[in-house]
């Protein structure tokens, strides 16, 4: 077995899948938290898959982030990981990307590093911790360091929308629109500026 890659660059990966919007307002937010504490962003998403399985994008996207590569995730200094709810899961455009990266477990590239996780939800309760914590199991068989949405986030304790001590999250029907509320955009800044300042000490900088 080969060791794992200790080489990164230093810069917070932000991958998600969105399919109104929301979830993607939610990786713009923490973008704009980690960056606010001048560590480097990289966002990038997923193409959809049909049903029998199989990417149906082409290479590119015709607009707005570029797909992910497994070298995104090998060199990147932590991860951002987002996607909306499906039954209480990630959705399978995420999934289908997540399952190819067997390699990179294999070779303990993501070991160590820090991770985060986020989603969106069209209802209240529609299974937004069971979610994350199904994005954390990716994390957690990846050997990361799991980090939440500290409760020192004072919007945490005042929203009556999206936002979990297990990561920044929206709800669609608080406000009928994909747009974050608020709380939802400071909880999700805040664990952006989180997820920077612990990445920046576990860099020693």
């Amino acid at each position: 077995m080969q060791m794992k890659n200790i080489m990164h660059e230093n810069y917070l990966l932000i991958l998600f899948y969105s399919a109104t919007g929301s979830t993607k307002n939610l990786a713009h937010a923490i973008a704009d938290g980690a960056e606010s504490e001048g560590l480097a962003v990289k966002i990038r998403t997923v193409p959809k898959v049909s049903a029998n399985h199989e990417a149906t994008e082409e290479a590119l996207p015709e607009a707005g982030e570029i797909y992910c590569t497994k070298e995104d995730l090998n060199n990147c200094a932590g991860l951002a990981l987002g996607s909306p709810t499906r039954f209480g899961s990630m959705a399978a455009p995420l999934k289908y990307f997540l399952d190819s990266t067997g390699d990179l477990w294999s070779n303990h590239a993501m070991e160590d590093k820090p991770g985060m996780v986020f989603t969106s939800t069209s209802s209240m309760h529609g299974g937004q911790e069971i979610t994350l914590f199904n994005l954390m199991t990716y994390m957690l068989h990846q050997g990361m360091l799991l980090i939440g949405s500290s409760y020192s986030i004072d919007a945490l304790h005042q929203t009556k929308s999206g936002g979990t001590p297990y990561g920044p999250s929206h709800v669609g029907n608080v406000n009928h629109a994909s747009e974050l509320t608020p709380d939802e955009q400071e909880i999700a800044k805040a664990s952006g500026i989180r997820m920077a300042k612990i990445i920046h000490k576990i860099n020693h900088e």
